[in-house]
């Protein structure tokens, strides 16, 4: 997840400029398959399924509204659907966001704390009863929106739109999706934002004129390489057996059937 990925702390203060809206013309369908963008709901389903089935060995994400635990990354509390954490940031812009739906919510108190345990692993003002509030939070319909809408904003929209605007199919768009939920948004080497750079100079994007089954090997390099700097993620296996498995298969659209193993453990998804 990002906080447990990440060594770019992003603002704490939302942007006012939305993200960037994914081009609506999808790349060309390559031979052998059905073409639609992440942005399809079916298709967004898989991604989420695929990524919990990575951060919480099930494919039901949405019973990770109430997840809450320090994982003893040196980030704070890591939290929710993408692994928000207190330390890096998204938690306090995820609760301001909240706060902005439905003031006067149970995790609205722990504002100033947020604000003062952003940047570090600190729980200063939060314990002893933060865990218990966002479990209450998490039960709120408004607060599962809100996790939607921060996921959408500062992972899923501007990981799509990129690999969009790179001229990937639903695998690539899954693949920078994936890497930027566990690295972060950032441009250093371990971010996202780097590790899309790396691979580029290792092959060229299909919007370049590349080829894109080369181009995603050389990104999934970068990816397994930047996970294996930090022991929390020195396992590759949801590169290796999952992401892999599937462009060895040529299923550039990530069509159904699916079938992975993230930490040994199999998972299917049939349709």
């Amino acid at each position: 997840m990002y906080g447990a990925g990440s060594t770019t702390t992003p603002p704490t203060t939302p942007p006012t400029t939305p993200p960037t809206t994914p081009p609506t013309t999808p790349p060309t369908t390559p031979p052998g398959g059905t073409s639609a963008d992440l942005t399809d709901p079916h298709k967004k389903e898989i991604a989420m399924e695929l990524v919990s089935s990575a951060e919480n060995s099930s494919l039901d994400w949405k019973s990770q509204y109430t997840y809450i635990e320090d994982i003893g990354d040196g980030r704070g509390y890591t939290a929710g659907i993408v692994g928000f954490c207190s330390g890096t940031g998204d938690m306090l812009d995820l609760v301001r966001h909240y706060t902005d739906l439905k003031p006067g919510n149970v995790l609205a108190p722990y504002l100033p704390a947020l604000e003062k345990v952003n940047g570090s692993a600190s729980h200063t003002g939060l314990d002893p009863n933060f865990e218990a509030a966002w479990h209450t939070a998490a039960k709120d319909t408004v607060f599962q929106r809100a996790q939607n809408d921060e996921r959408d904003r500062v992972y899923f929209n501007p990981a799509v739109s990129q690999a969009m605007s790179d001229g990937l199919h639903a695998l690539g768009q899954f693949a920078y999706y994936d890497a930027i939920v566990m690295h972060g948004p950032g441009d250093d080497p371990t971010s996202f934002g780097g590790i899309r750079k790396t691979a580029m100079k290792k092959a060229k994007t299909p919007a370049q004129g590349g080829n894109e089954t080369t181009y995603l090997n050389a990104f999934l390099d970068a990816r397994a390489a930047a996970m294996k700097t930090e022991e929390a993620h020195s396992d590759t296996s949801r590169v290796d057996t999952e992401q892999r498995v599937f462009l060895n298969n040529g299923n550039l659209n990530l069509n159904p059937p699916l079938q992975w193993k993230v930490y040994g453990d199999p998972y299917t998804i049939n349709d």
